[in-house]
């Protein structure tokens, strides 16, 4: 710190907070001001005992979206990584089409076809505005906190640039939650007004868009070029209960399709506006629209933007439709309901236990979350969800019929296929067959008396996913997790750091001193200006074993020595038929000097980790053909005599396919270059329950047989699969 202050003659760059925000206030870059909307019921009102929200203004906090486009548009952090045209991909091999990032979506292509059509747009980049809001509560225990913010993104930056966090997710207002006391909440008048005051306050914050949607306006862009620009409105994110309330859609319909509402999967034409419009010119009477259709009289605010249809626009959600939905609300929940119909309150609950213990038994593995207690806790979140995913299959089979376990096993295909970063045509059909398995293997909940229908809105918008990805690029893009993200940092760390005092107009400055900060920093590193670090590193020591005979004996393998002279023999002598094992000690080169060790005999000074791994034992063969799976003992290094060369090593055990195991420990020492990936695996629990006092880190010494986690993350997906 001393040596920092130096730089500055020894006082520091700001006096204090206060002097520093003058400094940020005083920041023109990113800077986007805040300004209100206030909006009133103006319809009739009763002639006495009115209700109180008749009377009331609901604000609307909003920055200009067009400004905001224009920061994202020239941000140079984004070069090489924003398309400018919409393009089609196909693979050179096969000549199929490929989708990835939302410009590479046949919608995108279709929209820059109707620009170029028009001789005064014509040559025009099309810059789709990507919206999403989703309510988020801050505080459960300190009163009603709950705020409405409504972010917007471009649909010409790369997936992986939004999914990174890297500012290219900006909220542009918080849109006003209105409430009112118990026996006006109910009404349809009340509920109508909120519905307009929605659909009001969108169209009021994207009025300064309209004019470039039908005349171009010239912008500056990543790469420093000036483009002339056409916006369109693009898809918008949001979970079930927002898509009704966007769609204008009646609960438990569909928002993309006019299926029926009491059998959803039977299909249905695609809702469409024209279609919606038609049915209010012929006059049909709102009870027929209702109960026939499930449209609602409100109309929404894509129709005050040209070429705006809410029912095409509406993407998919792969959080809150498959994850949290299908997966946790449904099959997870509907497990429960089976075993205590089928075994009773009692026996029911036993068995849960124990799938809760063989949950918490899970070995770890890096990015897998741990459930020390299972499943039973009260607030779920999305990443609660998605760690359930990886470690469930196992935890149920033997307690539950096989044609559940192959209804999840469908379920978690279609989601990871869905998740893939690129889609292939061979990706589409693969997610077909897997719906239609999950389609089939669902039924075991009906015949079992578990569930008397599968008419869920949720499930059945995995019959869309294919026509989406198509229309917009890979589902991971658009997601809402994305935006649950953002919520931290635009919303939930900002009320932390208010006085908790008119908390929404301090988030206001913070969200647009984090803006200014952000983009200062981008104009820094293009200047040159934060070349080099700051940071000083402290590296803990620790006492390896230096020599063979030692780690042999820190790791318990008395014949290390033998496994260091087979693998020297395979390294010097590749070609060489012989199976080192066969070839006599004396014979092997030697190595009895020192050793460079890596391992981790304590992890969190509670247990001795040793992961898990693929490795590559044949790189032709495609997928798990060409690898086997091993545990790492430890990690070393060391430097052969004979030709100078180092060599990082592993000491594994090796797993065998059940079929193979003869029950004999199978120790080798590898090249570190031959690991593929990490692996990870979950015992074979069986029908019997495990004793309560298994711990997570004794998962891998005291069950025998293992399934390979293919669902641990998306590399072991593809491996697997």
């Amino acid at each position: 710190m001393a040596a920092q202050l130096l730089e500055h003659n020894g006082s520091p760059p700001f006096v204090d907070h206060k002097d520093l925000h003058r400094v940020i206030d005083a920041t023109q870059l990113g800077n986007v001001p805040w300004q209100c909307l206030s909006v009133q019921y103006t319809g009739e009102h009763p002639e006495h005992d009115t209700p109180p929200w008749m009377d009331e203004e609901y604000e609307v906090w909003y920055r200009d979206p067009r400004l905001m486009v224009h920061n994202m548009l020239a941000n140079p952090m984004y070069k090489g990584e924003i398309n400018f045209v919409p393009f089609r991909e196909y693979d050179a091999s096969d000549n199929t089409c490929r989708w990835k990032d939302f410009m590479s979506g046949d919608w995108a292509w279709q929209q820059a076809d109707e620009i170029s059509k028009d001789p005064s747009t014509h040559g025009s980049m099309f810059v789709p505005i990507i919206l999403g809001s989703d309510k988020t509560t801050v505080s459960v225990g300190i009163g009603n906190n709950e705020y409405y913010p409504l972010y917007a993104l471009i649909g010409n930056v790369h997936n992986n640039v939004r999914c990174a966090h890297r500012d290219a997710l900006v909220v542009i207002g918080f849109l006003s939650i209105p409430k009112t006391v118990r026996e006006h909440a109910k009404t349809e008048v009340f509920r109508i007004f909120r519905r307009q005051l929605f659909h009001h306050s969108l169209s009021a914050i994207l009025t300064s868009l309209k004019p470039a949607m039908t005349k171009y306006e010239v912008l500056h862009c990543a790469d420093s070029h000036f483009r002339c620009a056409i916006y369109r409105l693009g898809p918008y994110i949001a979970d079930y209960e927002e898509q009704l309330v966007l769609s204008c859609t009646v609960k438990n319909w569909c928002a993309k399709c006019l299926a029926i509402q009491t059998d959803l999967d039977s299909g249905g034409l695609y809702r469409s506006r024209e279609h919606t419009d038609l049915l209010i010119h012929e006059n049909v009477d709102l009870d027929t629209m209702w109960h026939e259709y499930g449209i609602m009289s409100v109309l929404p605010f894509t129709n005050d933007f040209p070429r705006a249809d809410i029912h095409q626009l509406l993407s998919f959600d792969l959080l809150h439709q498959l994850i949290k939905g299908a997966f946790k609300d449904h099959l997870v929940d509907w497990v429960v309901e089976y075993l205590r119909l089928m075994h009773g309150t009692k026996r029911g609950e036993e068995i849960m236990s124990d799938i809760d213990r063989r949950i918490a038994a899970v070995a770890p593995f890096t990015g897998l979350r741990r459930f020390p207690d299972g499943r039973g806790f009260k607030q779920w979140t999305g990443d609660d969800s998605k760690a359930l995913m990886k470690v469930f299959i196992p935890a149920i089979e033997g307690h539950v019929p096989q044609d559940m376990v192959r209804a999840f096993c469908a379920l978690l295909e279609f989601c990871y296929i869905a998740r893939r970063n690129i889609i292939t045509e061979a990706s589409l059909n693969q997610l077909q067959d897997a719906l239609t398995w999950f389609h089939h293997y669902r039924q075991i909940f009906k015949t079992t008396g578990t569930k008397p229908h599968f008419s869920y809105p949720r499930q059945h918008s995995m019959t869309h996913y294919a026509d989406m990805i198509r229309l917009f690029g890979a589902p991971n893009g658009l997601c809402l997790s994305i935006m649950e993200l953002k919520h931290i940092k635009a919303v939930k760390d900002p009320w932390q750091w208010s006085n908790r005092n008119n908390a929404l107009g301090q988030m206001l400055l913070t969200n647009q001193h984090l803006d200014k900060l952000a983009a200062s920093c981008v104009d820094f590193a293009a200047r040159g200006m934060l070349v080099g670090s700051v940071y000083s590193r402290a590296v803990a020591k620790r006492l390896w074993a230096r020599t063979v005979a030692a780690l042999a004996k820190e790791v318990d393998v008395p014949r290390l020595q033998c496994l260091i002279h087979y693998f020297l023999f395979s390294q010097l002598f590749p070609h060489n038929p012989r199976n080192p094992e066969d070839v006599p000690t004396a014979s092997c080169p030697r190595h009895n000097g020192s050793l460079y060790i890596h391992a981790c005999p304590l992890w969190r000074n509670v247990y001795p980790r040793n992961d898990c791994v693929f490795v590559n034992i044949n790189s032709n063969l495609e997928g798990m053909k060409g690898l086997e799976v091993a545990r790492v003992k430890c990690f070393f290094s060391f430097i052969f005599t004979g030709n100078w060369v180092t060599y990082p090593c592993a000491l594994v055990h090796w797993f065998d396919k059940v079929d193979d195991y003869d029950g004999t420990p199978n120790l080798t020492v590898i090249h570190i270059d031959t690991v593929y990936c990490a692996a990870h695996l979950i015992p074979v629990y069986g029908p019997d329950f495990i004793p309560s006092d298994v711990k997570y880190f004794h998962s891998y010494d005291i069950f025998r047989s293992f399934y390979v986690n293919k669902y641990a993350d998306h590399h072991a997906f593809e491996i697997v699969s």
